[in-house]
């Protein structure tokens, strides 16, 4: 017969152990009769009422066995019980609920009981039954797309062989509850269910069945606050960014629920009524109404508190600035109402790292070490006066300063970026700079640049720095497709953007370029069926190498053929052949900033035109030469990242010049010009006879000739770009664009070359004769030009950007536009406000993989000229490129 000692335990409870041999003998006053009969069998003498655990019988262990659904050996689990055959334990006893812990803290078990099962004498035999948990066998996720279960298997441990208990599964229900309420589905339901597998196998294994029912997103119908009398509910609604009711006419902004973006919020509204002067306000409590239609109601409690306004703000412990100095970064006045979030800015304005504001000011003069912290110390009459108490600390100078990450770009081309110099001075907007121009290179990944911050030696005011980089791919291979000047143009281009010519001949180098030095090396192939180009480029950042003075030299060839628009075919017995070389160099400029950058070139084009006659050229066989000097200033500050920047501005104003020839070639232009209008005048004359207007149009072509054989003209464009990051996450693209082609003697006239085609995606560049086409999206490419191209264009976008990805595998935005712009071919009739408008949408993505793919649908809202009745139609334009 077995006296039961059964302490058991059901599933994860391990916080309450039991011993059921207390809870059984305090119950056996009411069986007294089995007691008895027990008692006497066993031979003890057992007073049942009274039982406890100091009043139970010593005992020496006899032999234990276990028994149960477990997999594990005996003695390991009699070991690891701690029980021990021959040792004196008390029954019933501390020995045995001890044992039961340490069995449920292995968290291996659901169920363990122990018996006693026969007493002889003074030696007691114990039984340990328990159960094995159960192992994860199979685990299915219903609910979400596949992508997403990985995450899921790794934030809750849900991998095979695990140990199911009801904390496991409790604890995933509320971890996945908790985590699709934050991301606004707060009705969302998670359900579990575990089968029991039964196969030959012992070991306790279930199938698991997680089903997640995430709902649609909670959206907010009501936002209220209770107890602002002095701020709005407007106005408190207006503080919050993320957190919007429902409003049909908002676009950017969604209503629906965020819990961390709420809490987020709660904050935005405490520092709307901080920066009003109430510097106690404080929410009180907030709830959520659950709404018969599914949508939530906001309810929160505010205590606004007392206004305040600034007193007397004093600066203690500086040396380096004085008082007036610094109250001019500090910007505030006594009786200002007091604004604790724009005086925490004024000291140092996290948000920006080039902020204008105290600890910039010292940090950008060497103090790293300084520290400012504005104290409150008096509060009298609700007027606060301000200490901001100064520890300048010694200046800091960079001890050593090196570069980590680069495995393929030369240590040097990095360093002669770097304005943060061994021995110099420490300097925040040297750092920051550095970060931008190393991003600017294009060899690394701009999100990833690092400045780190080194052995920090305050008492010898020393620091080390490292920067820290990720190389990317900076060669390109480029192939382009677009439709354009009447037909399929192909591209195949070469550019190696990080190339070491000095390496071109050591076998070695190849992998698969000669690479690591920054130059930049470009082969392009451009055809169609009517034209052939064939371009090369080269250019050196660092002439010398000690001066950021960029040489670039570039040929070009390109075989044109005649194109007849009505029949859509090219005549390739009559070509337009154009050869053409440049050098050019661009020097970084230190004044007014060093953003400014200085270029000139001077380039040779020559034109050879065998029996290609258009509207455009008279002379149909003849030749022309294109002497001209290019002279560019720009300026770019634009933030880190090339591919995405966030904040800055570019803008370049460009003149190029040719000499004046009719100023010394002794040619009698007016003359020219005059004998050209008579023979004009003649083909136009209805009673001229065809001899006539032949012999009129030959010496119209002879003059044109003598007008063109050297080139003479002035052409200026302008172009400015401005970032500005209206949230965290959206950038907006103002962009303005001009260019102008004249001519130094009207008589001569303004040259057929260089000239602008405006309309379409831009790509359509199939000439090297110097005209450029403009992207003007939602039209036909050079559509808003005549066919011979315009003297005056203008351009105007707005762009607005937001990034979807920005990682270093892929950075991918998408954007919305509005662009309008026109070409003119006099000034006469040039009217900036009459232009051609058009919106749309489109997507960026760049990959080192792919380069930079992208896609505009634009929307056009006027007609194309000529062709009545074609507005209101949508364009697509493509961006194809490929980069290794």
């Amino acid at each position: 017969m077995k006296l039961l000692l059964n302490i058991k335990k059901e599933n994860d409870d391990l916080g309450k152990q039991v011993n059921n041999l207390v809870n059984i003998l305090s119950k056996i006053s009411y069986l007294k009769f089995y007691v008895t009969l027990l008692v006497i069998t066993c031979s003890l003498s057992i007073h049942a009422q009274d039982v406890s655990y100091n009043d139970g019988k010593k005992y020496t262990l006899g032999e234990i066995s276990v028994s149960g659904n477990t997999a594990f050996n005996d003695g390991t689990i009699v070991t690891y019980s701690g029980l021990r055959k021959g040792s004196e334990i008390k029954i019933p006893g501390e020995a045995i609920s001890t044992a039961i812990k340490k069995l449920w803290g292995s968290k291996l078990f659901s169920d363990i009981e122990i018996y006693v099962t026969k007493i002889e004498g003074d030696t007691a035999y114990l039984e340990i039954r328990l159960s094995d948990l159960p192992q994860l066998n199979e685990l299915k996720i219903n609910g979400i797309k596949k992508g997403k279960k990985e995450s899921i298997i790794k934030d809750n441990k849900l991998n095979k062989g695990v140990k199911v208990t009801e904390n496991l599964i409790t604890t995933t229900k509320n971890f996945l509850t908790k985590k699709y309420q934050k991301q606004g589905f707060y009705n969302s339901k998670i359900h579990i269910n575990t089968i029991e597998v039964k196969d030959s196998i012992q070991t306790a294994r279930v199938n698991m069945v997680l089903n997640i029912d995430k709902g649609e997103k909670v959206k907010i119908q009501n936002i209220d606050f209770n107890g602002n009398n002095v701020l709005s509910d407007k106005r408190l609604r207006k503080s919050m960014k993320g957190t919007k009711k429902i409003n049909r006419l908002r676009i950017l902004k969604r209503s629906k629920f965020i819990d961390s973006t709420y809490q987020a919020d709660l904050g935005h509204v405490i520092d709307t009524y901080k920066e009003n002067g109430y510097r106690d306000a404080r929410i009180l409590s907030d709830s959520i109404i659950i709404n018969d239609d599914k949508t939530i109601s906001l309810i929160v409690n505010v205590n606004e508190g007392e206004q305040y306004t600034f007193g007397d703000i004093n600066f203690i412990g500086n040396t380096v600035y004085t008082n007036e100095q610094l109250n001019r970064l500090v910007r505030i006045n006594k009786g200002d109402t007091y604004n604790g979030i724009l005086l925490q800015k004024r000291i140092a304005d996290n948000s920006k790292p080039d902020a204008f504001d105290i600890t910039n000011q010292y940090q950008n003069n060497g103090y790293l070490f300084s520290s400012i912290n504005p104290v409150e110390v008096s509060a009298d009459n609700n007027v606060i006066d301000i200490e901001i108490r100064i520890s300048e600390g010694k200046p800091a100078y960079f001890n050593s300063v090196s570069v980590t990450g680069n495995d393929k770009t030369n240590d040097h081309v990095i360093y002669r970026e770097i304005r943060t110099r061994p021995g110099q001075l420490y300097s925040k907007a040297n750092v920051v700079r550095t970060v931008r121009e190393l991003g600017q290179l294009g060899f690394f990944d701009a999100q990833e640049i690092t400045p780190n911050f080194i052995n920090p030696n305050p008492a010898e005011g020393t620091i080390d720095m490292e920067y820290s980089v990720k190389e990317t791919g900076s060669s390109q291979i480029e192939l382009q497709g677009g439709y354009g000047g009447g037909g399929f143009i192909g591209t195949l281009g070469l550019s190696f953007n990080n190339f070491s010519i000095k390496n071109i001949f050591k076998k070695e180098a190849y992998k698969p370029i000669p690479s690591g030095d920054g130059q930049k090396l470009a082969l392009r192939l451009q055809a169609s069926r009517f034209f052939q180009t064939y371009s090369f480029s080269f250019s050196e950042p660092w002439l010398g190498g000690r001066r950021p003075v960029q040489f670039s030299t570039s040929i070009s060839h390109t075989k044109q053929f005649l194109f007849n628009p009505q029949t859509r075919n090219a005549d390739k017995s009559r070509s337009f052949n154009i050869t053409g070389i440049t050098f050019g160099l661009a020097r970084r400029l230190s004044v007014p900033d060093d953003y400014f950058t200085l270029s000139q070139s001077v380039s040779y084009q020559r034109y050879d035109l065998s029996n290609y006659n258009t509207g455009l050229f008279t002379f149909g066989d003849g030749f022309s030469n294109n002497l001209s000097y290019t002279v560019g200033l720009t300026r770019n500050n634009t933030n880190v990242d090339p591919i995405f920047p966030t904040g800055g501005s570019t803008f370049g104003v460009t003149a190029k010049l040719s000499l004046p020839y009719s100023l010394f070639n002794g040619e009698d232009y007016t003359a020219l010009n005059n004998e050209r209008e008579v023979n004009d005048a003649i083909r136009r004359d209805a009673t001229s006879t065809p001899n006539d207007i032949n012999n009129a149009t030959d010496r119209i072509a002879e003059i044109d000739q003598q007008r063109f054989n050297w080139l003479e003209f002035y052409k200026v464009n302008f172009k400015g770009t401005w970032y500005t990051q209206l949230t965290k996450n959206l950038v907006l693209r103002p962009n303005v664009e001009f260019g102008f082609l004249g001519a130094y003697n009207n008589d001569r006239g303004i040259i057929p070359f260089e000239r602008f085609y405006l309309g379409g995606d831009g790509l359509g560049n199939f000439s090297l004769d110097g005209r450029e086409v403009v992207q003007l999206r939602g039209y036909p490419n050079q559509s808003l030009s005549d066919q011979d191209g315009g003297t005056i264009y203008n351009k105007f976008s707005l762009e607005l950007r937001y990034p979807i990805t920005l990682k270093a595998s892929a950075k991918i935005y998408a954007l919305g536009f509005l662009e309008g712009g026109a070409s003119y071919n006099n000034f006469r009739d040039f009217n900036p406000f009459e232009i051609k408008r058009s919106a749309g949408l489109g997507v960026r993505i760049f990959m080192p993989a792919f380069g930079l793919l992208g896609i505009d649908f634009g929307h056009r809202f006027d007609d194309i000229p000529g062709q009545p009745g074609s507005s209101r139609n949508w364009e697509t334009h493509f961006i194809i490129g490929q980069q290794f």
